[in-house]
């Protein structure tokens, strides 16, 4: 095959250093056309962006704040924004350069072609260095001053413990509601929740509407106006009623009102918390779903509280298989109050709560109950004592005596259970990003239990019963979420229980001091409890399994975080 040349090159020496170079318009090599002509003149080596410490946000101009991760797209492109002359040149590629994330700068390397002469375009690439200026954006800058708010959202529930607004937090952090809330406040009966903007207030409103049955009114109040622009200046209450109706509450309906409800027992408890109010009848197995519009046309409260609820044992139950909804199963139990045949020796020992003031304790009572597919031979259950109750309740009296039972079974319980003192392995998320405004320290946790002096422990109790009923209950739980604490050792059964702690997580559990025997040097040995019996766990306990929680606690939180031991004072008592 015969070897073909190609066409000659043809080269010419530069005007200025003589190398042979291709020819072109200029008749200049690169070296010597970059020292003659600087495409990035009028383009700043050096600029300034401004960063916001307190919520992280960079300033986009002109008036915009972005929240930009560092060497992200959106911090890259407010970086381009603040540099003037790039309208000149064309841009070809950008890209940030490390330094270091305390030295307060940041570097951008770009690459940029303009056309210099006939037909000859030009490519350099250079380096620019940004300042960062810290400052306050305005939204921040009206968080430092204080009575800045446009709206406020005041949440009030008329019930003597704090349950439900434990339950509303989980929900609120779940679904993230809080994230335009600029400041929380506890009241007595409640939270107030402080917005920057009306249309703010209006999301929280509408998000509780979803998950309580509620009732809000709205308000506003002028604050200035101009005549001359036709523009004024208002301030936005809303005020928002949660109905004082929560779980396993005992409830008595008025008469007219259970005939309109499917002709259900006026007796009833309260099964369910929703956008409606979902009531029961443990004798029938009658259910009604009550909206919180019907509700609220002839609104009626709770006869019984959960507080209220007594320990009975569980002596004989027949279920009726034939008669049953979901997962309820109707039975005929044969109960006893919890302890009604212990000896006269361990009860004086027993700092539990005394129910021998009325009535015959061994009494052996007979009840209807819904629980009768969990429900065992020996099991303890949680349940109304009506026999020895007094309700100062118009409705209540006009029963028929005929119509009102001894006993009202609620829920299954497992004590034996809260005699160890085991370490929960899962936490809780709170909200604590408002702990510290006004120059107030939370004491407890989130938005719950800011209040301090007598109610603080009042909250604790009742923050361990939630937790508790989170445990018993898997329904329950599944509708917020639970997190991982990896730092948790669980406790073995035989723990000694001589040394005792001065701080304790916010996951540890209480010991029931009051079922656990003291040791004396003289013991009768007619009342030694069996040991076996008091390390016997409860094989249907819900235990919380690892797949329902969450990874990345100490991640997620909202607050500071701070030291170990002063978030294991914070949750001393949990």
């Amino acid at each position: 095959m015969e070897f073909v040349a190609g066409p000659a090159v043809h080269r010419v020496l530069c005007a200025d250093c003589g190398t042979p170079i291709v020819p072109n318009s200029a008749n200049l090599c690169v070296a010597c056309l970059r020292n003659t002509v600087d495409i990035t003149e009028g383009i700043p080596k050096q600029a300034s962006v401004s960063f916001c410490r307190n919520c992280e946000r960079f300033l986009a101009p002109p008036t915009s704040w972005t929240l930009a991760k560092p060497e992200s797209a959106e911090l890259l492109s407010i970086c381009l924004k603040k540099l003037k002359g790039l309208n000149k040149v064309r841009l070809t590629e950008a890209h940030f350069i490390w330094t270091e994330p305390h030295s307060k700068r940041l570097r951008v390397s770009m690459t940029i072609q303009k056309e210099v002469l006939t037909n000859t375009i030009l490519e350099q690439t250079f380096e620019i260095e940004y300042l960062v200026q810290h400052g306050q954006c305005p939204d921040c800058a009206k968080l430092a001053a204080k009575n800045t708010w446009k709206a406020v959202v005041q949440v009030r529930q008329k019930v003597p413990h704090k349950r439900t607004f434990l339950y509303l937090e989980q929900l609120i952090l779940k679904h993230n509601a809080q994230k335009d809330t600029i400041s929380i406040k506890e009241t007595r009966d409640g939270l107030d929740f402080f917005y920057s903007q009306k249309s703010h207030a209006l999301k929280m409103v509408e998000f509780l509407a979803g998950v309580a049955p509620i009732k809000s009114k709205a308000s506003e109040q002028l604050l200035s106006s101009d005549i001359h622009s036709s523009t004024a200046n208002f301030k936005y209450t809303f005020s928002v009623e949660i109905v004082p109706v929560c779980k396993d509450d005992l409830v008595c309906i008025p008469l007219k009102q259970a005939r309109n409800l499917s002709n259900i027992n006026p007796l009833a408890i309260c099964t369910r918390v929703g956008s409606s109010l979902q009531l029961l009848d443990p004798q029938t197995l009658q259910t009604c779903d009550i909206p919180a519009q019907i509700y609220w046309r002839a609104p009626f409260d709770s006869l019984a509280f959960v507080t209220d609820l007594v320990q009975f044992t569980i002596l004989d139950i027949e279920p009726d298989h034939t008669r049953k909804r979901g997962k309820l199963v109707l039975a005929d139990a044969q109960v006893a109050l919890a302890g009604a045949f212990t000896s006269s020796a361990s009860k004086s020992d027993d700092d539990s709560m005394d129910y021998d003031g009325v009535g015959n304790t061994a009494q052996v009572y007979h009840t209807r109950t819904h629980l009768g597919a969990i429900l065992q031979p020996g099991d303890t259950a949680l349940g109304y004592f009506l026999t020895n109750a007094n309700y100062n309740s118009d409705h209540f009296a006009e029963l028929p005596s005929a119509r009102v039972p001894d006993i009202i079974l609620v829920k299954k319980t497992y004590p034996n259970r809260r005699k160890k003192s085991r370490a929960r392995n899962w936490k809780l998320r709170s909200i604590a990003k408002e702990a510290g405004e006004d120059g107030e320290t939370s004491g407890a946790r989130g938005a719950i239990g800011r209040m301090g002096g007598r109610d603080t422990k009042k909250v604790e109790q009742d923050y361990e019963l939630f937790l508790r009923d989170l445990e018993e209950d898997p329904e329950l739980r599944s509708g917020i979420n639970l997190y991982k604490a990896p730092e948790v050792t669980m406790a073995g059964p035989e723990a000694p229980a001589t040394k005792k702690s001065k701080k304790r997580a916010q996951f540890a559990m209480d010991v029931d001091e009051a079922v656990v025997p003291e040791v004396v040097e003289v013991v009768n040995s007619s009342n030694i409890p069996n040991p076996e019996e008091e390390d016997e766990d409860e094989v249907d306990f819900p235990d919380i399994k690892l797949d329902e929680l969450l990874e990345g606690f100490d991640e997620m939180t909202l607050g500071a975080g701070g030291e170990a031991e002063h978030d294991e004072g914070e949750h001393e008592q949990s």
